[in-house]
């Protein structure tokens, strides 16, 4: 009798085990399709953003030959392609570039424009505010200060890697909007922060110099020429910071050409 009931108990958990197995299957199988579909999704993005990085690459050097030898028109197509469809960093590189042309050219609007854009698509705060430092400066002969002042002081502070320029630009603007009591005031207090470099210290004494032998007017042109600006990499763009001296003594001129 014992034995009888064992097996009829035995028979039963069987029973339940081939149920339970029949109605976990297919939550089985879709876990596993699931595991599979999400394993080729990520090897195919894998692969298309390495495919998608290497093209950017040979574009973007194909336009700084481009412009080396004088090919204007070369550059800007071949960084076109990467600012429109290149991964964040080197399409921000490739819009910045197309923005320092542009203003090379006298056409101030399209500059800000592409600038503006450079820093929506950057992939990091350094990358971004440069662009938005570029569009700054690239109004600072056609803005009024209204429209200017928001943006410089958007990149103002403890943590903004251009504070310093940025404050020195918005000395400028406000020195061009007739304010020449709070430009002194402000390249006043430039000249005496910490971690300002000694090129930024002086053309903020020389401004101070300026002001007060009533030469304002020669400040702003004086001051936009010596801009320092740092250098931009490809490197730099997909996340890497510039060196502290990169980011404070950078020449503005090599600033245009790694970014072009």
């Amino acid at each position: 009798m014992v034995d009888f009931v064992e097996e009829v108990e035995e028979q039963l958990r069987s029973d339940r085990y081939r149920s339970l197995a029949r109605r976990a299957w297919p939550w089985f199988l879709a876990a596993l399709v699931a595991v599979v579909v999400g394993w080729l999704v990520a090897w195919g993005y894998n692969a298309w953003r390495d495919r998608n990085i290497g093209h950017a690459s040979v574009a973007y050097d194909k336009a700084i030959t481009d412009l080396a030898q004088g090919d204007q028109t070369g550059a800007y197509t071949a960084l076109d392609d990467v600012g429109k469809s290149g991964p964040a960093g080197y399409r921000t590189l490739a819009l910045l570039g197309q923005g320092n042309m542009r203003l090379a050219a006298g056409k101030s609007t399209e500059a800000v424009a592409l600038f503006d854009q450079a820093a929506k698509s950057a992939p990091n705060a350094i990358l971004g505010d440069f662009a938005r430092l570029r569009a700054a400066q690239a109004l600072l002969d056609t803005a009024p200060y209204v429209q200017l002042a928001p943006r410089l002081q958007a990149l103002i502070g403890e943590k903004k890697p251009f504070g310093l320029q940025a404050r020195e630009v918005l000395a400028m603007a406000k020195l061009e909007a007739g304010q020449t009591a709070a430009a002194k005031a402000d390249f006043s207090a430039l000249s005496i922060t910490l971690g300002v470099t000694q090129s930024m210290r002086s053309r903020a004494e020389a401004a101070i110099g300026l002001i007060d032998s009533g030469q304002a007017g020669a400040v702003v042109q004086v001051a936009k020429a010596a801009a320092t600006l740092p250098p931009l990499t490809p490197q730099n763009a997909m996340g890497a910071p510039p060196s502290q001296a990169d980011a404070q003594e950078g020449a503005g001129a090599n600033a245009d050409g790694n970014a072009q």
